[in-house]
């Protein structure tokens, strides 16, 4: 069913697909079995069906399109200073390992005639993130779709993002933080609007 917080937005879906569920389900139930779990005991005789409907949840990006989430508020307007969307809480999943990355993203065009609603921004972002990913790609393709749909100036997208994959396995370590950029147009091109982006994002550019 669809979800909506307090204030009536629309939030990310719960799975509806029974089937698909259920598959799913027995899968994780002899998962559980080969990990020398008994599937059968009191505390675990949903996890299976719960982790299913978890993992539908945490990758519905597949069934979402992020390019129809931007045209759905597109209007033309003749502003061409920087529009900025910082702080966009992220949470993706590892494809190499299936563990949480989390963090946020800063996304930022120069609109060419046309913009988007602010909210798409973040949709945009979800849409992307909840796919099993690795954050590099991630932050190309939040990039390219602003620039294929909207064909603004510029666009810049930089994501900072803890990786459980190295905080509870593999090296362990707790504090580190991985930061992606990916910039268009006058991101690259303008060495004075790329400062300007780091300035309001809170960042030290790499140059």
């Amino acid at each position: 069913m669809e979800l909506r917080n307090k204030a009536g937005y629309e939030k990310l879906n719960e799975p509806e697909d029974a089937a698909k569920t259920a598959e799913l389900a027995e899968h994780y139930a002899k998962i559980l079995t080969l990990l020398g779990e008994d599937s059968g005991r009191e505390g675990l005789l949903k996890t299976p069906e719960r982790v299913a409907r978890a993992m539908q949840f945490l990758t519905q990006g597949y069934d979402i399109d992020p390019m129809a989430i931007l045209n759905s508020a597109k209007f033309k307007e003749e502003y061409r200073q920087m529009v900025l969307v910082k702080d966009i809480e992220l949470f993706s999943l590892c494809e190499h390992h299936i563990l949480p990355f989390y963090g946020k993203a800063h996304v930022a065009y120069i609109p060419n005639g046309y913009i988007t609603g602010l909210s798409k921004i973040a949709r945009t972002v979800d849409a992307f993130a909840r796919r099993l990913q690795v954050q590099e790609r991630l932050t190309v393709q939040i990039r390219d779709c602003i620039g294929e749909t909207l064909r603004p100036l510029g666009v810049a997208v930089v994501i900072e993002a803890a990786h459980m994959c190295m905080q509870i396995r593999g090296v362990q370590k707790q504090h580190s933080v991985t930061v992606t950029s990916a910039f268009t147009g006058t991101f690259l091109k303008d060495h004075r609007t790329r400062e300007e982006f780091f300035h309001l994002v809170g960042l030290t550019p790499n140059y």
